[in-house]
């Protein structure tokens, strides 16, 4: 005889990352922000790309609070089964342990390899005043020579670290790139709502380099119709010139599915006349034009952005005027 009634089928228990991650403690909370402790297992991760011109990653977090409206590192929460693409700035886990597994990790690096740091997490968040894993990494890696180390952020953050920057850079090859997406404070704050302000960063830059560390831009992502006008990306490469930056990287938008979730409702309320445009090859052109102009390096970045780009056409013409 059948039952009269039914049962829902139980749960698929969690395995790896997400399992960690929900076994994770509070340990506290503000600005929307929920920080958690996460029994980290591994800091050093080999990159399998064949487009990143790295071999390591290292991200001292998991989440960013800068809240990007474009970024594409959402995916990363999606490992630990978060699919709201809000608790990647909302859930920021602290990872735990972090330099004694690094320093039996980086046995692991051969002659050759380089190691980016911060490529799915800004290494320098609010979170690092609070917890202080970036600065745990970098005092390990000042115990080591002969590594080739690129660190990525947003954050003026990093001038808390010129000691031990200068460290490292005696003994490794060390590069720091500062993401400047755009010079319009207002529209920085509507872009990344909780980085640091441009003329912030700027000022980071030329006091990285007063110390004789290797600095550069990335003027990242360049975005359709809002930050691609050649004043908008000469005023970008003036003021990188300016601070004394080794070069600028032009960077074209690349959405991700989860990203596109936050971006495009963001486009459809403050920019919903855009259209679709031909892009990567003519952003390349015209920054590289602006660099010559300025005396600054242009640097070509591949970030992993496919050729064409249709898809982000079809995107964008989701919202263009009918």
């Amino acid at each position: 005889m059948e039952s009269l009634f039914s049962f829902p089928e139980p749960p698929t228990p969690l395995v790896g990352i997400a399992k960690l991650a929900a076994q994770g403690e509070a340990i506290s909370e503000g600005h929307n922000v929920e920080y958690i402790s996460l029994e980290n297992r591994s800091m050093l991760t080999r990159c399998t790309s064949p487009r990143m011109p790295f071999s390591w990653q290292i991200n001292p977090y998991r989440g960013c609070e800068f809240a990007c409206k474009y970024c594409y590192a959402r995916y990363t929460h999606e490992f630990m089964e978060m699919h709201d693409g809000l608790e990647f700035e909302r859930k920021i886990y602290v990872k735990n342990h972090s330099a004694w597994l690094l320093r039996q990790e980086l046995k692991q690096v051969r002659a050759g390899q380089s190691i980016a740091i911060g490529t799915a997490t800004d290494p320098y968040q609010p979170a690092e005043r609070k917890f202080g894993i970036t600065r745990a990494v970098m005092e390990e890696l000042a115990r080591h020579e002969g590594l080739s180390l690129g660190l990525v952020t947003k954050s003026d953050l990093i001038v808390r670290d010129l000691d031990l920057l200068q460290q490292i850079s005696a003994t490794n090859r060390l590069s720091i790139h500062m993401t400047i997406t755009t010079t319009d404070t207002n529209l920085a704050r509507m872009l990344e709502p909780r980085a640091p302000w441009p003329d912030l960063r700027f000022s980071a830059v030329k006091k990285l380099v007063a110390v004789g560390i290797s600095t550069s831009v990335n003027c990242a992502p360049i975005l359709p119709g809002i930050t691609d006008s050649p004043k908008e990306l000469e005023s970008v490469v003036q003021a990188a010139a300016i601070a004394g930056a080794r070069s600028v990287a032009a960077i074209p938008l690349f959405l991700k599915p989860c990203a596109a979730k936050i971006f495009m409702p963001f486009l459809q309320e403050h920019f919903p006349h855009l259209v679709p445009l031909d892009y990567q090859k003519r952003i390349s052109v015209l920054v590289s034009k602006l660099c010559r102009k300025h005396g600054v390096g242009v640097r070509s970045h591949d970030s992993g952005v496919p050729s064409s780009e249709k898809g982000l056409s079809r995107q964008l013409k989701l919202f263009a005027p009918r």
